[in-house]
């Protein structure tokens, strides 16, 4: 039976730290799926179709190096029903600190008693990329700073086209 993973998040943007996870879950598994969120709460600041896009081109060495597929999906429902529509047996999820450790322990709890079938794995960060979040490479790039150890730089691009439209 393949083993097949989901790797939820909302890559708003794809980061090194994605990509480095990304890498990492490509040994362990023999297919992986990475699922591209809706975030209700959130307004993103690269379309989906860009962001699905992105991961593409920029998973795509790992995929090669890994002689494995990687497809990019987007869902908009919760990660154990996307991952059970994927055929994933379980989940990969990245942990950078203390903080999220917390949350993501409490999430995968939760997605164990909605899906008992789908396990949560737990990839600690690399050193290198710990410090990286989607988040404050926004913050980062809002305020004119250079994100190129940060993301790609193909997403650096995209990052500066859309800037102009999310207040810079």
């Amino acid at each position: 039976m393949a083993r097949i993973a989901f790797y939820p998040g909302s890559f708003d943007p794809v980061t090194f730290g994605h990509l480095d996870i990304i890498a990492r879950a490509a040994r362990i598994t023999d297919r992986l799926i990475i699922g591209v969120g809706t975030h209700h709460g959130k307004d993103p600041f690269i379309p989906e179709k860009a962001r699905i896009e992105l991961i593409e081109r920029t998973s795509a060495p790992v995929a090669a190096n890994a002689g494995l597929k990687i497809s990019v999906i987007a869902f908009d429902d919760l990660v154990v029903d996307a991952a059970r529509r994927a055929g994933a047996g379980f989940i990969i999820r990245g942990l950078r600190d203390a903080t999220d450790f917390d949350y993501e322990v409490q999430m995968s709890q939760m997605n164990a008693a909605l899906a008992p079938d789908i396990e949560t794995v737990f990839m600690a960060a690399n050193p290198a990329t710990r410090m990286i979040s989607s988040s404050l490479v926004k913050q980062v790039a809002r305020m004119g700073g250079n994100i190129g150890a940060f993301v790609p730089q193909e997403v650096a691009r995209r990052l500066a086209e859309v800037m102009p439209k999310h207040g810079r």
